[in-house]
């Protein structure tokens, strides 16, 4: 079974017409999130002045953007013909595994470093170890991001470069903490904060989110399918070339395409504004992540989409390092 390059032969058949399709979805993808970027926090106008005939300065910017990232995508794949479909999959494999090994670190981080706060800002113990004055800069989400939570998911990112384990294991034993403390705490004790309950969801949504793409990797969804498990290895890799196609790709960019929208779209509004509960004081400053997580979620799944479709054309044209990983029960 491959499950690192050293079980994969680096060079192959061409395959340039799959390998194309494959990096150039991976530029159109960074550049998309470029764009979002350009637009929400700098005001461009983004390329819709296209299609409309209204079309300035700025548009020309993002549209350069998806040019240029779209072209080094195609420069790639052309100045390297050999490589083969196999070890590209596992390259983006790897690298998504990275940016979902980091998220984990992060939401853990956070998650910790957040609770604690918002106990402390609850108890009024902030305003005892920092005066009034500071005290209240705990009590501002548009402070509380920036200052401590961006620099904790960033410590993340560094953990991960180091780190070589997913942490579902771990998160999913922090979850199972947070809940036995709530059950004490409720039924010992009769305290409960709603922050605790912030916790547990915001650990829950990371698990489920973020492992999803690991999950596909690993065969791990069900196939509600009566056909696929008599299909030959060639016959399975189409069909899920295809798949991830029509059914994969295509669901996480309309995710990303409302999600990412413009200032007040689903996704950005909440970041944007560092959104937070209703509960407002008395829970944890997260929302506004968890509204992120579900971009997380389509970012991550369109890169094993792409991995994993480049996989399905080579075994659809039979070649060696095919991965022998039995799928979830049909």
């Amino acid at each position: 079974m491959a499950t690192d390059f050293s079980d994969i032969p680096r060079n192959g058949e061409p395959a340039i017409t799959a390998r194309l399709f494959a990096w150039g979805m991976l530029g159109f993808l960074f550049a998309f999130l470029v764009n979002n970027a350009l637009v929400v926090g700098f005001g461009l106008p983004g390329v819709k002045p296209f299609f409309n005939g209204s079309a300035t300065g700025g548009s020309w910017v993002n549209l350069a953007v998806y040019a240029a990232s779209i072209g080094v995508a195609a420069l790639y794949v052309l100045g390297s013909r050999s490589t083969s479909l196999r070890w590209d999959a596992m390259k983006i494999h790897h690298f998504n595994i990275y940016i979902i090994r980091a998220m984990f670190w992060a939401v853990l981080l956070v998650g910790i470093a957040d609770s604690a706060v918002a106990f402390m800002r609850v108890e009024g113990i902030l305003n005892a170890m920092f005066g009034d004055e500071t005290a209240k800069l705990f009590n501002k989400a548009r402070w509380v991001g920036p200052y401590i939570h961006m620099p904790l998911i960033a410590l993340g990112f560094l953990i991960a470069l180091r780190s070589r384990t997913l942490g579902f294991t771990w998160l999913a034993l922090m979850i199972v903490a947070a809940e036995l403390l709530i059950v004490i705490s409720r039924f010992v004790f009769s305290y409960e904060q709603a922050l605790m309950g912030d916790l547990v969801r915001y650990w829950y949504a990371a698990l489920f989110l973020f492992a999803s793409a690991y999950t596909l990797f690993e065969e791990g969804h069900v196939r509600v399918d009566v056909l696929y498990a008599g299909f030959g290895r060639t016959t399975r890799g189409f069909v899920n070339a295809f798949g991830s196609i029509a059914l994969g790709m295509s669901t996480v960019w309309v995710i990303m395409a409302v999600g990412f929208n413009g200032k007040t779209a689903i996704i950005n509004s909440p970041i944007v504004n560092f959104e937070i509960s209703q509960a407002g004081g008395v829970g944890m400053f997260i929302k506004y992540q968890m509204a992120a997580f579900l971009g997380v979620f389509a970012i991550t799944m369109l890169i094993q989409f792409v991995s994993y479709f480049l996989e399905a054309v080579a075994d659809q044209r039979d070649e060696p390092g095919h991965r022998d990983v039995a799928p979830a029960a049909h």
